[in-house]
């Protein structure tokens, strides 16, 4: 493959990382705020209550977390525009080196295992909220405060979706780490000539 095919393959490569990390800030960015900006006020029983996020410590969580993976895919996206402006020559400024793929793998995977981990805790504390837990004297809650669920189950769905996002960004990185390594069948064809 010449150098100018592996230049145009390469900027295509980073338009596609920045597309997906892009995709990536803007559902971890809609779940945080869907989640954080919902409340919702009812009467019960003659007593006005309102349900906010601060209500379940896992929807808070969900809100700062998502708000974290988006500020972090956000900075990332600025680097894809960064590399994408310069060469993608063998010389060029902005070629990984082995330390900052590592940096890129593991920060991409631990984005990818945090908001995933956050996303299925607050998805399991809706189930709750939705169906209650008879056994503990826990009553539905999202028979009152309809539009409140309504509105935390569209935060969740945008980051599980979010968090899908961050597992192919992570294997696009790993993918970006294991290119910098030279082959075993390479390496024994370089030493046979």
């Amino acid at each position: 493959m010449d150098a100018a095919a592996r230049r145009r393959m390469r900027a295509s490569e980073v338009r596609t990382e920045g597309l997906v990390r892009g995709a990536c800030a803007v559902l971890a960015a809609a779940a945080a705020l869907l989640v954080g900006l919902d409340s919702q006020t009812e009467t019960v029983l003659l007593i006005r209550k309102k349900a906010t996020v601060k209500d379940v410590q896992a929807l808070w969580v969900l809100a700062v977390a998502a708000g974290a993976a988006a500020g972090y895919h956000l900075l990332h996206l600025l680097r894809c525009l960064y590399i994408g402006r310069c060469s993608a020559g063998e010389d060029s400024p902005c070629r990984n080196s082995r330390a900052l793929a590592w940096a890129w793998l593991l920060l991409d995977k631990g984005c990818a295992y945090v908001t995933f981990a956050v996303t299925i805790a607050a998805a399991q504390s809706c189930l709750i909220a939705l169906d209650g837990a008879p056994a503990l004297q826990w009553n539905k809650v999202c028979n009152i405060y309809t539009r409140f669920c309504e509105q935390v189950a569209g935060s969740v769905a945008c980051a599980v979706l979010a968090a899908a996002g961050s597992a192919v960004l992570s294997a696009i990185s790993a993918r970006n780490l294991f290119r910098l390594y030279p082959s075993l069948s390479h390496s024994q064809r370089s030493s046979t000539k």
